[in-house]
């Protein structure tokens, strides 16, 4: 497992930094002018390699786990970042969601932090998503019911509707499978069974919340045409886009740069594809010039080393 931890949280944090100079950009425009290196200033006026919110949480995230499952100081550190900035780029933030900022809001209050993300069904953008990959190395050996039941917490601390929760572990279960050396596609098939199978049963989960997930769960969604898959911050779009990018590339720059070009929320699709296309590929296949170019290397390098050591 030698150097996971760091494939996967660099490869988050370089997706991000790829997608911030040309979020709310649209595809047309993407396509006239395709983001094929790291970039500066643009949509937020940001120097090279910064990255966003969807880094900053996945940091912070990570940095608990370091120490323990504590949900009260995850969502502790989640009110440093925002109000702090802690696990910023440059000590401030520039990038932060609605749903993210009103649980924030609550957790500061004192409420319990599993039960401050918006349970509507308007509370689904993509915000706990782009920041969970942390969680795999603490669920990794737990039961597939444990995990369920870790990942809804995790969510749930900024997002808790159902929806997201579930967006969350198909994302988790896929790179579980990967990150314990299975093949992209051959993964990509077993999860769907097993999620299928898990979700059936579970109470918490409606057949009509089930069907908002058709394309990935009973269709192949590596299938579907570029113009059939969208790139919003609706977080069942974030999913099929990051999961469409990983299984139709060959490489992580490939994915990452697929992902960002799909325009939109350029900054989370990227986050996101980027810790898949990370743990699968490996660190060394994330171009050299990308490592160096992000800001805060060597903090999110120590950090990563630590997380390795708590949980390999």
């Amino acid at each position: 497992m030698k150097n996971k931890v760091k494939a996967g949280i660099m490869g988050v944090c370089i997706g991000d930094a790829l997608g911030v100079p040309v979020e709310f950009k649209g595809r047309e425009y993407l396509k006239r002018f395709p983001v094929t290196e790291m970039q500066e200033f643009g949509s937020h006026n940001q120097p090279k390699g910064t990255w966003s919110d969807d880094s900053s949480l996945t940091l912070c995230l990570a940095e608990v786990l370091t120490k323990e499952y504590d949900l009260k100081k995850i969502g502790e550190s989640f009110v440093k970042w925002s109000k702090y900035g802690h696990w910023t780029a440059h000590g401030k933030v520039f990038d932060i969601g609605i749903s993210t900022r009103q649980a924030i809001q609550k957790i500061s209050k004192g409420y319990p932090a599993q039960l401050c993300g918006g349970t509507s069904e308007f509370d689904n953008g993509n915000g706990s998503l782009m920041r969970i990959l942390p969680l795999l190395f603490y669920i990794k050996d737990l039961s597939l019911e444990i995990r369920f039941d870790k990942i809804k917490d995790i969510s749930s601390i900024t997002h808790g509707h159902i929806r997201s929760v579930i967006a969350c572990f198909i994302y988790l279960e896929f790179l579980l499978d990967v990150l314990n050396g299975t093949e992209k596609f051959e993964a990509y098939q077993k999860i769907k069974l097993r999620i299928k199978d898990f979700l059936d049963y579970n109470p918490v989960c409606s057949q009509s919340e089930m069907d908002i997930f058709e394309r990935i769960l009973n269709k192949n969604i590596f299938e579907y045409n570029e113009d059939q898959i969208y790139s919003s911050g609706y977080v069942v779009h974030s999913l099929e886009a990051s999961l469409w990018c990983f299984l139709n590339s060959e490489s992580y720059s490939e994915a990452v740069l697929k992902a960002v070009n799909l325009g939109e929320d350029t900054d989370t699709t990227g986050a996101i594809t980027g810790g898949l296309a990370g743990i699968y590929y490996g660190f060394e296949n994330i171009p050299q010039e990308w490592v160096d170019e992000l800001v805060r290397k060597d903090d999110i390098e120590t950090l990563c080393e630590k997380l390795n050591h708590k949980y390999f």
